[in-house]
């Protein structure tokens, strides 16, 4: 494989300016004679929807960053103590100012478009540092085309990554789904809306105040159901068929939600009442609704590692490119920026050190990404079974059809 010595510094091209891109700029900046430039084609950042961060992104120690609940367990059966050690001991390393931030929006909601300006604005106040912004709307081609000798293509585009099909080794790369696996675990609604009291919701939570609900359940999610100031954000899934889908927008509201499916807004506004009567409250404003896939998928090569040394004629043999955030693995149960940002971290110490051979930090990087794809899989898998299991919670015999036992 190509790069067996130290690698020379070139300029590393941020493809996609979303948060997980402005997040690596901002590591890569702290790299003294890192040359960074951010692709983005959005003029402005716009999108007001509440994300947040998973606390284990400050963890300092091992004991911290397995603390979740859910995954605990498979994060010390995939990660080496040793590997993680070291991972932690690079974060520790990571500028105050971009720390600072991390904290407060792992504090509660936080809006996606503050996140990305709280970035770009932390990039832009440094004194030190070469990052460059340019708006571009950037096809395949034109991004390999950026490269010049010793550059390093990052692509942060998200779901429809640009890149991600042609690390696919071919003659003919770019095929559509050639470098992607993709499973459809469900379609469903992501409904989100504002309460102007206290609320949480358990497991006991999603299964009474779903009791009275036939056919369709407001399932909220634990980590998306949190009281900020005044108001409690509450972002839960409704499980809907291919055929409802199909029939409805991509976002809405929940008065078109009660004009063009009421039974599913019946259900909606029965766990609403429930919850009232748990913490008196009112919905303020209305329901915001997004029609999604709920699609796990990951990519089969989130670097360009096969075609160095492939012999082949080609942009990605003479050019690293790397995978990250959505454009490398994505899951519908839970928001995917703490995933890209804990993978940012990742790929900016392998940038950063430059005693690294090219080979070496190629094949680390597959390899943590794919230990990542398992820990997201495992994940995806259980909360699936576990709400299918809810769904029948009541029927003996559907119960047992759910169950797979020894």
């Amino acid at each position: 494989m190509a790069g067996t010595g130290e690698r020379t510094q070139g300029t590393v091209h941020v493809i996609g300016g979303g948060p997980v891109g402005l997040f690596l700029a901002a590591l890569l900046q702290s790299v003294p004679g890192q040359r960074v430039r951010v692709y983005e084609k959005r003029p402005e950042y716009t999108r007001t929807r509440m994300v947040m961060l998973a606390p284990y992104l400050l963890a300092s120690t091992i004991e911290s960053y397995r603390a979740d609940t859910i995954d605990g367990q498979d994060v010390e059966a995939i990660f080496d103590r040793v590997e993680l050690e070291t991972r932690l001991a690079y974060r520790r390393t990571v500028a105050s100012d971009l720390r600072t931030l991390v904290d407060e929006w792992t504090q509660g909601f936080v809006p996606l478009n503050t996140i990305e300006r709280g970035l770009r604005e932390l990039i832009q106040s440094r004194d030190g540092g070469d990052v460059e912004f340019v708006r571009a709307d950037l096809a395949a081609d034109a991004a390999l085309d950026l490269a010049e000798p010793d550059d390093v293509i990052v692509d942060c585009t998200g779901t429809h990554a640009v890149l991600r099909d042609v690390l696919a080794v071919g003659d003919e790369p770019g095929t559509r789904g050639a470098n992607t696996w993709l499973l459809n675990l469900e379609h469903a609604l992501t409904i989100t809306f504002l309460y102007d009291a206290p609320f949480e919701c358990d497991e006991f939570c999603k299964y009474y105040k779903n009791l009275e609900n036939t056919g369709y359940k407001f399932i909220p999610s634990v980590k998306r159901t949190s009281y900020d100031g005044d108001v409690t954000h509450v972002t839960g899934i409704v499980s809907i068929s291919r055929t409802e889908f199909e029939a409805m927008p991509p976002r809405f509201n929940g008065t078109w939600l009660r004009e063009n499916f009421p039974r599913i807004a019946t259900s909606m506004d029965g766990f609403i009442n429930r919850m009232q009567q748990q913490s008196p409250g009112n919905v303020v404003g209305d329901l915001e609704v997004t029609r999604i896939p709920l699609d796990v998928y990951h990519a089969w090569n989130t670097t360009s590692r096969g075609w160095h040394g492939s012999g082949l004629d080609h942009a990605l043999a003479r050019t690293p490119v790397f995978l990250l955030g959505d454009s490398a693995i994505g899951s519908p149960y839970f928001q995917s920026i703490t995933l890209g940002f804990e993978c940012a971290f990742h790929l900016a110490g392998h940038l950063a050190n430059t005693q690294l051979p090219l080979g070496a930090v190629f094949d680390r990087y597959e390899t943590f990404m794919n230990q990542q794809w398992l820990r997201v899989y495992m994940r995806s898998q259980m909360i699936k079974h576990n709400k299918d299991l809810l769904q029948v919670v009541d029927d003996t015999n559907g119960l047992l059809s759910q169950l797979h036992i020894y």
